[in-house]
């Protein structure tokens, strides 16, 4: 296994600061592996949406993969807090998501094999996303795109040390409770389907991440963050990412409900 180390990160656990209080990064939050020297990741960051059935893949005639994008600075490493800010956004829910990192440019894929072989190894997210925001825009940007609503971890897996791409277990878990349980066997769109989609529409480059959507949850509330929970995605042979859920704390000190 190749291990993802995130560079330092002015954050810490419990509640956090608003700007200004203490230091402010100096670069934008990043993820750097041995497989990939001196690429930060993620590049692009692109999120893949309605890609699980409750009862097993389902393609309807002409469906092709729903994407949005999702900006690289809501990344958050593995045991970094997710920070929910109330005044921002109300209803929080986490979305445990296999993720793929691009390892060489592909463009234009003209077959599964061609898109894999583009394909540096896979880790862990949780597409954290603000139901509310996406309400309100009517599409999914700003609502999956605040800072920290993109942890990923904690160690990018290559793609010979798994059998098989569509048989892995995808559980998440809110304070031990489970709330999504499934397999990539259910998804619409195989991981090597979705490369290759990607590839026809923009120059994919190593680094760039592709989140490949979250497993069907009939009652959405189970999938709600709170601060003081600690949320946990597990991918069968790929790893377990886990992050406390902190509250953003205005400058006045008063966290605000």
């Amino acid at each position: 296994m190749v291990t993802a180390s995130g560079v330092p990160n002015t954050r810490n656990s419990g509640d956090v600061p608003c700007p200004g209080t203490q230091a402010a990064a100096v670069v934008r939050p990043y993820l750097e592996c041995d497989a990939l020297p001196e690429v930060r990741i993620p590049g692009q960051l692109i999120g893949i949406g309605e890609n699980y059935w409750p009862d097993g893949p389902r393609r309807p005639a002409g469906r092709i993969p729903l994407v949005f994008g999702k900006f690289p600075g809501s990344l958050a490493g593995d045991g970094q807090p997710i920070v929910l800010d109330p005044a921002l956004a109300g209803t929080v829910v986490c979305e445990g998501e296999l993720a793929v990192v691009v390892g060489s440019v592909l463009k234009d894929a003209g077959s599964p094999e061609v898109a894999l072989k583009a394909v540096a190894g896979v880790t862990v997210a949780n597409d954290v996303s603000a139901r509310d925001l996406q309400a309100a825009d009517i599409q999914s940007t700003r609502g999956k795109s605040l800072d920290t609503f993109c942890p990923l971890g904690p160690e990018l897996v290559t793609l010979d040390e798994l059998r098989d791409l569509q048989s892995l277990s995808i559980v998440t878990r809110i304070n031990d409770a489970v709330v999504q349980d499934s397999t990539t066997a259910s998804m619409v769109f195989s991981v090597a389907e979705l490369v290759m989609f990607c590839s026809r529409f923009m120059t994919l480059y190593p680094g760039d991440v592709i989140l490949t959507g979250t497993p069907f949850a009939p009652d959405e509330s189970a999938l709600e963050l709170h601060p003081g929970d600690t949320v946990s995605v597990e991918v069968g042979g790929v790893g377990l990412l886990t992050n406390p859920v902190a509250v953003r704390v205005p400058a006045d000190g008063m966290a605000r409900a």
